[in-house]
């Protein structure tokens, strides 16, 4: 009987076994199936993502490097000169901003002539454009090729107008978050978040091309505005609020956005910010 009873429990223990063994193959077979089903799934759908990406960023390159901005590897700012790499590996475009931007603007007078040039944030060393860039880069996750020619761009523009560049990226930064494709509910479009039904004539100016979703037309009118709005209003304070359309005393905090914005761009590349 002893013996019987041992071959019992035997028995029973490697019953045990073989179904807690049959148990963890039937859930790792399961877990593999989806692993499967995953990978597989993945591989069609990832080629079509990839390939939509490389083309729209491929276009935004175009877009953002025409012949009146850069000229070869190198792009010139002023006095500064750095490397422009001619591809970009990806790049992430955010969703679209609820701002509007100049929207209860009406039409403003034309070009301005060209003032007198300031002293302040003109050059920019090689390392302080490699820190812009790469917080720019991380922070609004757009291609760190694509942000050398879109600082390039707004320092072009900004030392035409007489304005600090890094003026002109933080307002970029707050009404677009650098999507040269956002529009707004109201018609707002591109970088600077123009309105292009009011600022026709400003685009029709800049030549055959020109237009609210090309990013440089885009600076280069978003800018008049701006500049203008400057002039209008008396202060830099007074013509932020104008851009954003403010009639009263109050911009809502967007002035103070794109301060702090302002701010944190110079920290990040060590800039001295320009008087203003």
């Amino acid at each position: 009987m002893p013996d019987a009873s041992v071959a019992g429990l035997l028995r029973q223990s490697a019953q045990g076994v073989h179904h807690r063994l049959a148990e963890w193959s039937r859930i790792c077979c399961t877990y593999l199936g989806i692993a499967v089903i995953v990978t597989i799934s993945m591989s069609l759908a990832l080629p079509g993502l990839r390939d939509q990406a490389l083309h729209v960023h491929k276009a935004l390159l175009t877009a953002l490097a025409p012949s009146s901005v850069t000229s070869g590897p190198l792009a010139e700012v002023g006095d500064l000169f750095y490397e422009t790499p001619p591809s970009a590996i990806a790049m992430a475009i955010p969703a679209a901003p609820t701002s509007h931007a100049t929207g209860f603007l009406g039409p403003l007078r034309s070009e301005l002539p060209p003032a007198p040039k300031k002293g302040s944030s003109k050059l920019m060393s090689s390392s302080q454009a490699e820190a812009l860039r790469n917080y720019i880069s991380r922070k609004y996750r757009v291609a760190y090729d694509a942000t050398g020619v879109l600082v390039n761009a707004v320092y072009k523009v900004a030392r035409e107008k007489d304005l600090d560049p890094l003026l002109l990226l933080a307002v970029i930064a707050i009404e677009s978050r650098y999507n040269p494709f956002a529009e707004s509910s109201v018609g707002a479009q591109g970088l600077m978040q123009v309105m292009t039904r009011v600022h026709k004539d400003k685009f029709e100016k800049l030549g055959d091309g020109a237009h609210a979703l090309d990013p440089v037309s885009n600076i280069r009118v978003g800018s008049t505005i701006l500049k203008d709005c400057i002039n209008r209003r008396g202060s830099l304070e007074g013509g932020l609020a104008c851009y954003v359309g403010a009639t009263g005393p109050s911009d809502g905090g967007y002035g103070a956005k794109v301060q702090a914005e302002r701010r944190r761009l110079a920290l990040a590349a060590g800039i001295a910010l320009a008087r203003d």
